[in-house]
């Protein structure tokens, strides 16, 4: 074992993708070594960062416990994580519904709230011209999308059998930041109560701190700074 000898090293940078990772190491307690991927230079798609991750993407993580193996998709980072180390268990159910159900939620975040919010987010803040359909598409299909988790949470205060698991961690770290892409929680109580349960987590509320400190991102009414 390497770098430091921490089992784990993550490549990161202060985004919902990355916080997922954070969180879950910081939810599990292992170690890890910090290497802050500065995304403005694009050392993302440096060759040496493209042969951890062909996609040139974050987060990313080389897993020194297991022979320098590396992992990428944030996705398949936490159930790689919860799977190996202990405590994953408590994420990442052995029973074969409840597991079930926490990957179809995972994969529903990975193939819907993401790409759909993350256009949201481009469309708003980055576009060089506004394109007001583009803008209310993207931004309707992630109000769309987060009704979809407020029915989900009728009754219950996580998404899989009422237990916190990696589905919400992913869906989370999104929902989170809604308000960069100018979507509202109003009129969906029970998401509003998970993401004030899950952000209150010490594990959450350090893990998205990393790369950056929270008053760096964030402004004092929990707002993410544009």
């Amino acid at each position: 074992m390497t770098e430091d000898k921490k089992p784990i090293t993550l490549y990161t940078a202060e985004t919902p993708n990355g916080w997922k990772v954070s969180i879950i190491l910081e939810e599990l307690g292992i170690p890890y070594n910090l290497h802050h991927i500065q995304m403005s230079k694009n050392e993302q798609k440096e060759e040496w960062f493209l042969k951890i991750n062909p996609n040139g993407r974050i987060p990313a993580i080389i897993d020194h416990s297991n022979e320098d193996f590396a992992v990428f998709e944030s996705a398949a980072i936490l159930i790689y994580l919860a799977e190996k180390f202990p405590g994953g268990e408590k994420l990442l159910p052995k029973d074969f519904k409840h597991r079930s159900e926490v990957l179809q939620w995972s994969f529903f975040q990975m193939g819907g709230v993401g790409p759909m919010q993350g256009q949201a987010n481009h469309f708003t803040k980055y576009a060089p011209e506004k394109i007001e359909y583009a803008i209310k598409r993207y931004q309707d299909e992630t109000r769309r999308l987060y009704s979809v988790l407020e029915r989900a949470l009728e009754g219950k205060e996580y998404l899989v059998n009422n237990q916190y698991s990696v589905a919400d961690i992913l869906n989370f770290s999104w929902v989170l930041i809604h308000d960069y892409c100018g979507v509202t929680l109003d009129g969906l109580p029970n998401l509003k109560k998970w993401v004030e349960r899950i952000a209150k987590r010490p594990a959450v509320v350090k893990g998205i701190t990393v790369p950056k400190k929270r008053e760096e991102m964030f402004n004092a009414d929990g707002t993410l700074k544009v």
